[in-house]
C-alpha cells in the first residue's frame, strides 16, 4: 500500500476506484466496504484507493477537542495496510478545503487528482461547503464527468454507525470481548516505553510505563487488563494497569504493563499493546503489601487466561 500525506502528492496511472471516510476502527463493518473496493480492481484494471482526513473534521470545524478516536493516524494506516488497499490518502483538513463547493470537490479532487472510475460511498453521504450536497447530486456528476457512484446501502451504513457506536460503549465500560467481536481483532494501543517510578519492581512486578502522544486515542476504562505485544518477533504475554494509581495516592492517568517472563531492555521502544481481556477495575488498597497480593492473583489469572488460548 502506498501512502500519501495529501491529495495533491497523489498520481496513478490508472484509473481509481475510490470510497472515503473516516474508517475510525477499521471494524467488521469498514472491512466489508474495502472488500468491496478491492473486488472493483476487476484484476487490476484499476487501482483501489481510499481517502481519509487528518485532523477529523469535526477538530476543526466545531473546535472539538474531547473527540476520542479508536485509532491514531499510523495504527489506522496500519490497519488498513492488511486489506489490499492499493493507495492510502491522508490529506490534511482545513477550513480551506470544507469551503470547496461540491462541484469543485468533484472536478477539482475526484476527477483531476484522483483519476476515479468509480467511488462506492454510502447512501447518506453529504459533501460540499456546509454538506449541500447529498448521493443524488453524486451521481448527477458522476453522469457529467463520467464515473460511477456505488452506493452502499442503508442496512449495511447503519450497522456501521451502531458497530462503532457499540466498540467505544464495550471499551469504555471495559467490555473488551465485545469490542474486539465488532473489531474483528484485539483492540490496541501504541506508545512509547518511558522511565517510571520503579515502584512495581520492588513489589515483584517491573512495569513498562506507555507514553501516547495521542490525547485523541479512546483508551478503555480504567483498571487491570491481560495484554500481548510481538518484541522483537516473540510474542509476550502480560497485565496492564491503566488509572491513577490511588494506593500510592496518584492524580495523573497512567499505563504501566508488566510482561511475563521478560528481561529485554525495552526502554524508548515503541509498542503495541494488544487488550485480550479485563481483569478488574482499579482501586485503593489500604497498604503495598495487600496490592502486591492483589498483583499475584491478578497474575495467575491472567496465566490460566493465557494458557487457555493456546
Amino acid at each position: 500500500m502506498k501512502t500519501y500525506d495529501s491529495i495533491f502528492n497523489f498520481s496513478s496511472q490508472k484509473k481509481t476506484i475510490l470510497t472515503l471516510g473516516t474508517f475510525d476502527g477499521v471494524h467488521l463493518g469498514h472491512q466489508s466496504i474495502l472488500k468491496k473496493v478491492v473486488e472493483a480492481k476487476e484484476n487490476n484494471t484499476y487501482e483501489s484507493s481510499l481517502l481519509t482526513f487528518f485532523p477529523h473534521p469535526r477538530m476543526v470545524l466545531q473546535q472539538d477537542t474531547s473527540i476520542k478516536l479508536l485509532n491514531t493516524i499510523d495504527e489506522k494506516a496500519e490497519l488498513l495496510d492488511k486489506f489490499g488497499i492499493d493507495n492510502l490518502i491522508i490529506h490534511p483538513f482545513d477550513a480551506a478545503f470544507s469551503n470547496l463547493s461540491a462541484e469543485e470537490f468533484v472536478k477539482e479532487i475526484l476527477i483531476d487528482r484522483l483519476n476515479i472510475h468509480k467511488i462506492i460511498i454510502g447512501h447518506d453521504h453529504r459533501f460540499g461547503k456546509n454538506r449541500t450536497a447529498d448521493i443524488s447530486d453524486l451521481i448527477s456528476f458522476g453522469k457529467k464527468y463520467g464515473f460511477e457512484v456505488e452506493q452502499i446501502s442503508a442496512h449495511e451504513i447503519d450497522e456501521i454507525a451502531i458497530s462503532s457506536t457499540k466498540i467505544r460503549k464495550a471499551l469504555m465500560e471495559g467490555n473488551i470481548q465485545l469490542a474486539n467481536q465488532f473489531l474483528g481483532y484485539s483492540y490496541f494501543i501504541s506508545g512509547k516505553v518511558i522511565e517510571g517510578k520503579k515502584i512495581g519492581r520492588t513489589l515483584g512486578f517491573p512495569t513498562a510505563n506507555i507514553q501516547i502522544n495521542e490525547s485523541y486515542k479512546l483508551l478503555p476504562k480504567n483498571g487491570v487488563y491481560i495484554v500481548s505485544s510481538e518484541i522483537n518477533d516473540i510474542l509476550y504475554f502480560g497485565m496492564m494497569n491503566i488509572g491513577n494509581n490511588p494506593t500510592l495516592g496518584e492524580n495523573e492517568q497512567s499505563i504501566e504493563v508488566h510482561y511475563f517472563d521478560m528481561s529485554e531492555n525495552i526502554y524508548n521502544e515503541k509498542l503495541k499493546i494488544s487488550i485480550l481481556e479485563h481483569i478488574r477495575d482499579e482501586r485503593k488498597f489500604n497498604s503495598l503489601s495487600d496490592l502486591q497480593a492483589q498483583l499475584e492473583k491478578d497474575k495467575l489469572f491472567s496465566l490460566n487466561y493465557i494458557q487457555n488460548l493456546k
